[in-house]
């Protein structure tokens, strides 16, 4: 059995709303434990966000990079290529992130979105998974998880959609999608 000191993978997966949110939920748990917590954002990018402006008002100890560059337009070749570029950089700083052995969460949100865009490729990323520390704690968000990464998980949570005001023509709301 596993002790309290054994480094978690968690996925936070499904059609429903929330999966980043408790990501950072569980991030800012850790943090305020005195954990050093890397969030990497794939596929976010290109718009400024409330989760950043609380992480810089926190100070040390909790960071957020967006790897990615937003939408992904799939009809847009450059685009797309460049969407590839970034998670791919993205990756690396994990790997930099994971040998540099100064975080004891990491937070991939929106992974299984690049995954599932073919913006990275889901073997590299098992291989990454492989690589943690065994103390690391490691989140991993979006919808569409392979069930490879679903089988390597000790928790996973599933949101369903009951209701989302998106259906409603309501559009994105700050401060609750971003």
């Amino acid at each position: 059995m596993k002790d309290n000191t054994t480094g978690l993978l968690m996925v936070y997966t499904g059609e429903g709303k929330g999966k980043t949110t408790a990501a950072l939920g569980t991030a800012l748990r850790a943090w305020g434990q005195g954990m050093r917590v890397l969030v990497l954002q794939f596929i976010k990018g290109g718009w400024h966000t409330g989760e950043q402006n609380a992480i810089k008002k926190m100070g040390d100890g909790l960071e957020l990079r967006q790897v990615g560059d937003g939408f992904i337009d799939f009809n847009d070749e450059e685009a797309l290529e460049k969407q590839k570029l970034l998670a791919k950089e993205g990756l690396e700083t994990l790997r930099q992130a994971i040998i540099s052995d100064q975080y004891q969460m990491v937070v991939l949100d929106e992974i299984n979105y690049a995954i599932s865009y073919g913006l990275v490729d889901k073997e590299e990323v098992l291989d990454i998974i492989a690589t943690k520390p065994a103390k690391m704690h490691m989140i991993l968000t979006g919808r569409n998880a392979p069930k490879e990464i679903i089988e390597k998980a000790d928790t996973v949570t599933k949101m369903e959609k009951i209701k989302h005001h998106y259906s409603e023509g309501i559009k994105a709301q700050k401060g609750i999608e971003f």
